[in-house]
């Protein structure tokens, strides 16, 4: 495996990992497009695979250039390129139904993993940091719903959502990540608006990724956003052991919470509109009994669900490559790939 590195040269834990599993880990920073692409080509590499797509610092150029004669789109973008020289988008059936394939334009096919299309580290430390709602700043939460994502994805229409939860379940506070000061206050000033006292929004600082693993045991219940869900957030918060709620949207961006909570196994945490989202939130925040039960089912089954089986996940996504590249041998005409358990 060739891995071809045009990030910051950071040095740290990750980047040492990366390099450490590749055959060959190319520094291309300087380079341009053109000569990446030509490199590629040099080296003889059969299958290209995009990890960014159209995101901050992307290098999709290269791949217009044609730097192999299969091209992925993987992981990073979630969404289809519009692009005729990606020739597969590597999903699951959550992801993309059948019903919705219409609007995907990768030029060959969808390579349909059987769980989910998301490779999860089974060896992320959580800290064994053991933290006080006091110290956190829930002193005096009843319940504590949290959110750790973006603030870029918190609509209007997903904070109206969590306000009325708020309103319904006395005591509850919301635990949001601290961004920015103008976010922080801006947020206070919409949750007053809405008749939820600012005092109930609570902003966790940023710290090292192991102890903020190890925070989330403060809280009780993930609220997802829509219509963009959240993505690796979510998975770090099931791996931590707490559960997340979804509202299935209808795009590939709104539906990777929903893939990542059949691959946990726990299904009944998806819903399928907001009205059904925030009774669910309500009734898991007012049955304490329920929500400890969806806990440790999560908590004993985490070493055991697709989700976080990395071997497995490994199996299938070569089995996906080894499909993509015998067709091409074949020169087999468009199709869907799907592989098996």
């Amino acid at each position: 495996m060739t891995a071809f590195s045009f990030g910051p040269e950071t040095n740290d834990e990750m980047r040492r990992r990366l390099a450490g599993a590749a055959d060959r880990f190319v520094d291309v920073r300087d380079r341009s497009d053109r000569d990446v692409a030509l490199l590629a080509r040099e080296l003889g590499i059969d299958i290209a695979v995009d990890l960014m797509g159209y995101t901050r610092n992307a290098r999709s150029g290269i791949f217009d250039l044609r730097a192999a004669p299969i091209q992925v789109n993987f992981l990073g973008y979630p969404g289809t390129m519009g692009a005729a020289f990606i020739d597969y988008l590597i999903a699951d059936p959550t992801l993309i139904p059948p019903e919705t394939r219409q609007h995907f334009t990768e030029a060959i096919a969808i390579a349909y993993l059987p769980e989910s299309y998301q490779p999860n580290d089974d060896r992320r430390q959580i800290s064994g940091r053991a933290f006080t709602r006091d110290e956190l700043g829930l002193a005096h939460a009843k319940f504590v719903f949290c959110c750790f994502n973006n603030y870029y994805k918190i609509t209007p229409a997903t904070f109206d959502s969590w306000m009325r939860i708020l309103r319904e379940v006395d005591g509850s506070v919301l635990w949001l990540l601290e961004d920015n000061e103008v976010a922080t206050r801006n947020l206070r000033q919409e949750a007053s608006r809405r008749q939820v006292s600012p005092d109930r929004l609570v902003f966790a600082p940023l710290m090292a990724l192991a102890e903020h693993m190890a925070r989330h045991r403060a809280a009780d219940l993930f609220l997802d956003t829509l219509p963009y869900n959240v993505h690796t957030t979510a998975s770090d918060a099931l791996w931590a052991g707490l559960p997340v709620l979804t509202c299935r949207g209808e795009t590939f961006a709104g539906r990777v919470a929903a893939s990542l909570l059949a691959a946990a196994r726990l299904p009944d945490l998806v819903t399928a509109t907001l009205e059904e989202y925030e009774s669910l939130a309500i009734a898991l925040a007012t049955s304490p009994q329920r929500l400890k039960r969806l806990g440790q089912q999560l908590a004993a089954s985490r070493h055991a669900v697709p989700l976080f089986d990395i071997t497995s996940f490994t199996r299938q996504i070569e089995a996906a490559y080894s499909a993509m590249q015998d067709r091409y041998l074949a020169d087999l005409s468009a199709d869907v790939i799907r592989v098996e358990r």
